[in-house]
């Protein structure tokens, strides 16, 4: 992302490089646990709960870690590295 002249803060004749924003999106779906993993929800509990199984929806309550697959692009959009 290219930052213009005006995007730049002075202050006591310094240039401040603008602050780096999390996506808001993520901030709301994934949440870190102690150890540095990534938690995140099961998808598809939300509706038409009507055709799905008992067992299906009971499997699908709380919350899981994150893929190791997934875990860097994830990373990428809450700036953790």
């Amino acid at each position: 992302m290219r930052c213009h002249a005006t995007d730049y803060k002075l202050t006591n004749n310094k240039q401040k490089m603008p602050k780096v924003k999390t996506k808001g999106s993520a901030k709301k779906r994934f949440r870190l646990t102690a150890t540095g993993k990534i938690k995140r929800h099961h998808a598809f509990h939300s509706h038409i709960l009507t055709k799905k199984t008992k067992k299906q929806k009971k499997n699908l309550q709380g919350s899981t870690i994150l893929d190791r697959t997934n875990v860097r692009q994830v990373r990428d959009l809450l700036h953790l590295r």
